[in-house]
Order: structure tokens, then C-alpha cells, then sequence
């Protein structure tokens, strides 16, 4: 049986299911080359035959990957098993052309896949004793190694490889470490990830503040802010100074938590390296000032975006304005909301929603409707909800004709007033003996959503009876 024909003869046996790179035939130019002329089936191959096809150097990497998971695929026509010695031949082939995401798949089925078949210490001690590596395959070898570990959720063995390097001197890349940080973080393995940034600290890696950063945040989502504070306080001591966005994460985790002493002293810290705000450090401060009632120190942030030529956006505006108007601080409120517009920014609706609410709630109707005016003036149209709030208002303010032609106002706009508040104004008309207009809100409503018998059932004072 020629060559060629027991490769078409390959097409239709049963192949076992590796997960390999590589899933092509062997192609016809390197058969040739492989298999010698006197082989006429691939079951004559041997152990020794196969290494040195792997290592000729006439063939190009990929070829022998190729023909490395050709033979895989049929192992059940042979009588052997690749030795360790041929894969990290192979590996190394790959790592000296840049083939790094190959070589990731052949050591995930190495050291994943076929996990107990080559320990830990057996496979370093070969790698080491491999007098063809060269130095800088055997460091780009164990990093991939690390990073195989990792990605697979082998922390130990992470642990085992990189205790490995640094103590037989392989180069450990701070980039396969900052990887291995993220992996901790997403299965939410904080103490391991502290942990080893500790050892990379202590191994004298250059720590990038990326790596920083990750541990920073993965101690915040845990709400460690002092233990996260320390630790920068401490890096920032060794040289490796956190930048704004490490700043920002502690400082987002303060404020969300309400923990101002320690918010106090980051800020501090900050000053003291010289770290400016950016648009993010600002907004995640005024979030928490708000949120907490320090109104006035959300507005002497906003004015310091200014001053550094920032510009505050309209939701920083709305978190003041709303929080004023909450405490009843309507002429604060006002003031803030003319700066904003004489500013250049733009009013959005919770902005307007949050103003008019509060001027209304505070019984301020003819201010509310010169600011009703300015709002429109500037293409923004009332909805249903200030609609509502308006004629509320007005009811409450006893200025029933302003709330009835606000009602037949809506009406004509599509808008549905709330039934309570047309009973405020039916019974407000009723008080004052206008009948026909009363009757013509009854009609009006009844003809929404029938609901006659509940607003006919009124006194003359607005109440349901």
C-alpha cells in the first residue's frame, strides 16, 4: 500500500477526539519527507522516528504540528505514544516562531487534559535538563505554562511555577502575572490574589500600577477600603504610585459605603502625590455627597470642575438640585439650576422634574411657572408627570381656575390628569359655585374612564364621600 493511498484509506477510520489546534490531514509535501520510502503504513513509525521528524529542522513548525495532531488523531493505528521529550521539542519549535496561542493548546493537553501523567516537579526537571533549549525559550516556556495553569484554574500549580522561576532565575513576565491577577478576581479568589502580589512584589517583578489596580479593586468589591489604602500607601513607598484610576475605585467604593473618614484620608493621599481629579472622581464624589445629604459640598465640587475647566454634566446638576429641593432648599436649588443654564448645560427631564417638583411641593406656584416658561423657552416640553405636579400644586395653593385651564391644557395635549387631583379641582369649582365648569371636568374624565360614580360622589370641598 503506497503512501498516498493509505492517507485517502485515513478519510473513512474512526478517529478518537482530541481537542487539538489543528484538525487538516497531513498535507502531501511533508509525507514525503516524514514517513521514509521503505515505511509503507503509519503504524511503522516509532518513538525514536517520530522525535526526529518533530526536530528536523527542515520542517516548519506548523508542518510538524500538523503532523503531530494527524498522528494523534489516528493513535489507534499505532503502537505508541508521543514522549514528553517530542512535546516540549515540538513546544519549543512553536515558541521560537511566535506560534504562542498553539503552543497554549498543546501544554492545556499536556498539563490539563493528560493532568497526572507528567507532575509538576518531573516536568520542570526536564524542561531544565534540556540542554537545547535556550534561555529564553525555557522563560517564554514556564510563563505560557503559568498561564495555562491559570486559565484552567490550577492556582496551586500558578503558585508551584512561578515559586519555580524565581528560584532557578527564569525571567517571570509581570504581564503573565497581571493576567493571573485578573483570573483570581473573576473567581473571586481576593486573599489568593493579594497573596500573590505580594510574591511578586517580594521577587522583585516590576510591578506595573495595572497589577495594583486589580488587587485595589478586587479588596474594594470586599468593602476592605482601610486594608486597600494601606496597601497603596505602602506600594506608593516602593515606587509603584497609583494613578487616578486606582484613586477612583477606592474612592467610588467610599463613597457608595458612606465611609467619609476614609474617603478623607484618600483624599488626602492624593494631594500628597500630586494626583488630579479627573470627570470620574468628581461625579462618583458628588454621587456620594447627595446621597448622603452634604448638598453644599456636591456644590463646591461642581464649582471646582469649573475652575479647572471641567465641565460638570447635567446629572451632576440633577443629584444637587434634587437633593436641595429634598431638604427644602428651593432658593439654593433655583440659584443652581440659573448657573447651570447661564453655564452652557443643557436641562434634561430628571433635571426640570426634580425643580418643578420641589418648587411645587413648597407652594412656590408663580415661581414654578416663570421657570415652566424658562424651561420651554429653551425647546422642553412638559410631560405628564410635571402636569400633574403642576395642577397638584395649584389645588393645594387654592388657585383652582390656574389648575382647571392646566387641566383642559393636558387634555388637549393628550395627557391624562390623576382622578384624585380632578376631584381637587371639581370640588375646588363646586366651592365656588362654578357648576358648568365642574360638570364639564366630570364629562371630561367620565368620557377617559367612566368613572362617574366615583367623582359625582364629591362634596363641595373636593372630598370623595
Amino acid at each position: 500500500m503506497t503512501v498516498q493511498k493509505f492517507l485517502k484509506t485515513l478519510k473513512t477510520v474512526k478517529r478518537t477526539h482530541l481537542s487539538k489546534p489543528y484538525q487538516k490531514e497531513l498535507p502531501y509535501s511533508i509525507s514525503k519527507t516524514l514517513i521514509s520510502p521503505s515505511s509503507t503504513i503509519l503504524s511503522d513509525l516509532n518513538p525514536s522516528k517520530f522525535h526526529q521528524i518533530i526536530s528536523n529542522p527542515r520542517h516548519n513548525p506548523l508542518q510538524c504540528l500538523h503532523f503531530y495532531n494527524f498522528f494523534i488523531k489516528n493513535q489507534s493505528l499505532t503502537s505508541f505514544e508521543p514522549d514528553l521529550q517530542t512535546h516540549l521539542t515540538l513546544i519549543s519549535r512553536l515558541i521560537e516562531a511566535q506560534k504562542f496561542s498553539d503552543v497554549e493548546k498543546l501544554l492545556k493537553y499536556l498539563l490539563i487534559d493528560e493532568f497526572n501523567r507528567y507532575p509538576f516537579p518531573f516536568l520542570a526537571s526536564t524542561i531544565e535538563n534540556c540542554c537545547c533549549f535556550e534561555l529564553d525559550v525555557v522563560a517564554k516556556l514556564f510563563n505560557l505554562m503559568l498561564n495555562v495553569y491559570s486559565d484552567n484554574g490550577k492556582f496551586d500549580l500558578v503558585i508551584k511555577t512561578f515559586d519555580h522561576m524565581k528560584n532557578n532565575e527564569i525571567q517571570i513576565d509581570e504581564r503573565t502575572c497581571t493576567m493571573h491577577l485578573l483570573q483570581l478576581k473573576k473567581n473571586d479568589q481576593i486573599s489568593l490574589s493579594l497573596e500573590f502580589f505580594n510574591q511578586m512584589v517580594e521577587s522583585g517583578i516590576e510591578i506595573s500600577v495595572y497589577s495594583l489596580t486589580i488587587v485595589v479593586d478586587g479588596l474594594c468589591k470586599r468593602g476592605e477600603i482601610k486594608r486597600c489604602r494601606r496597601l497603596v500607601e505602602k506600594m506608593a513607598i516602593k515606587g509603584i504610585k497609583p494613578n487616578i484610576v486606582t484613586y477612583n475605585v477606592m474612592i467610588n467604593t467610599c463613597t457608595k459605603r458612606w465611609n467619609f473618614e476614609e474617603l478623607d484620608c484618600l483624599l488626602v493621599l492624593m494631594e500628597k502625590e500630586g494626583v488630579e481629579f479627573n470627570a470620574n472622581t468628581f461625579k462618583f464624589l458628588i454621587d456620594g455627597y447627595t446621597s448622603f445629604g452634604k448638598i453644599q459640598e456636591a456644590e463646591e465640587l461642581v464649582s471646582k470642575m469649573h475652575d479647572m475647566n471641567m465641565k460638570a454634566d447635567s446629572y451632576m446638576y440633577y443629584l444637587i438640585i434634587n437633593g436641595y429641593c429634598k431638604l427644602g432648599f428651593i432658593d439654593r436649588a433655583l440659584l443652581l439650576f440659573d448657573k447651570m443654564i447661564n453655564r452652557g448645560i443643557s436641562s434634561n427631564v430628571d433635571t426640570s422634574w426634580a425643580l418643578i417638583n420641589g418648587i411645587c411641593k413648597a407652594g412656590m406656584m408663580e415661581v414654578a411657572m416663570v421657570y415652566v416658561s424658562k424651561i420651554q423657552s429653551r425647546g422642553f416640553e412638559l410631560d405628564q408627570a410635571m402636569f400633574n405636579e403642576l395642577v397638584d400644586g395649584f389645588c393645594n395653593k387654592g388657585m383652582i381656575d390656574e389648575a382647571f385651564e392646566l387641566q383642559i391644557e393636558m387634555a388637549s395635549r393628550g395627557f391624562d390628569a390623576d382622578v384624585c387631583k380632578c376631584c381637587k379641582i371639581i370640588g375646588g369649582l363646586l366651592k365656588f359655585k362654578r357648576f358648568d365648569a365642574a360638570k364639564e371636568l366630570v364629562s371630561v374624565v367620565v368620557s377617559r374612564d367612566g368613572s362617574s360614580n366615583k367623582l359625582i360622589m364629591i362634596d363641595v370641598d373636593g372630598n370623595l364621600v
